[in-house]
């Protein structure tokens, strides 16, 4: 007789080991990412997580955008289940601990071009705006809350780091690749054994390998927000002492008045 898996078994089955893998080996190798900064730049991402994607599934659960199999959750908090806000808590661990074996870093000033920030907000709040006329349409209401969600976000660290982002593009595009494309197979797994449900009211009917393309958005997305977040924290870290204090600021200008 076969038990069946519940979410708790998804965690310990397809999360723990290799988190805690990735955790062991960015902490005995010399080139990765650990200690305080990397670690609390995860904490931050671990707190955001939790705080913005509460309001996200309380919203979409309750219209019924998916849903889970009878006997596969503990218990809900608000509509949620507790394992869901376990993996808030984990997928960030999981990402974080793969970024930090390929640390991402530029010699490149905070100071950007006024341009690249505009251009980094307005593409943030574009996919915003599309999100929330897709919102609109019953096929397209999963996908569209997931751009509206998403795009503050993005317009958010766009604005900040977007050319800095573009400098590390490519080991910034491995770390979000690889936990992406494994946390759609651990998703589909799941669907397939029936731990989650995905609407097929409120969904295009698109799918990629059998997994609907907003399963495979939110995942991609999520982790674009935890590997561009700690990036950009680490370099505001680095350069930090670039942004002159309020006294330095004042000597500044007390110092060109006197030349002038």
């Amino acid at each position: 007789m076969t038990v069946p898996l519940t979410y708790f078994g998804v965690h310990l089955a397809f999360i723990l080991p290799p988190l805690l893998i990735l955790g062991w080996l960015a902490f005995r190798r010399d080139r990765a990412w650990w200690g305080v900064r990397p670690l609390s730049g995860l904490g931050i991402m671990i707190g955001l997580a939790v705080v913005y994607t509460t309001p996200f599934t309380n919203h979409l659960i309750p219209e019924s955008v998916w849903w889970y199999g009878e006997g596969a959750v503990v218990t809900t908090i608000w509509y949620t289940p507790i394992e869901e806000y376990l993996f808030f808590v984990l997928q960030p661990i999981l990402t974080a601990f793969w970024l930090f074996q390929i640390p991402a870093t530029a010699d490149r000033s905070l100071a950007i071009p006024l341009t690249h920030r505009l251009i980094g907000v307005g593409g943030g709040l574009l996919i915003a705006g599309i999100g929330w006329l897709l919102t609109g349409g019953t096929s397209t209401y999963y996908l569209g809350w997931l751009l509206l969600w998403s795009g503050p976000i993005l317009a958010i660290q766009w604005g900040f780091g977007l050319t800095y982002l573009w400098g590390v593009r490519r080991p910034v595009l491995v770390a979000i690749a690889v936990p992406t494309l494994y946390l759609w197979i651990v998703d589909r797994l799941a669907i397939e054994l029936g731990i989650w449900v995905i609407s097929d009211t409120y969904t295009t009917g698109y799918t990629l390998l059998g997994l609907p393309i907003e399963e495979a958005l939110f995942f991609l997305m999520t982790n674009v927000f935890i590997v561009q977040g700690i990036v950009m924290y680490l370099w505001l870290l680095d350069r930090i002492h670039e942004v002159p204090t309020l006294s330095q600021a004042l000597t500044r200008v007390g110092a060109s008045a006197d030349e002038s």
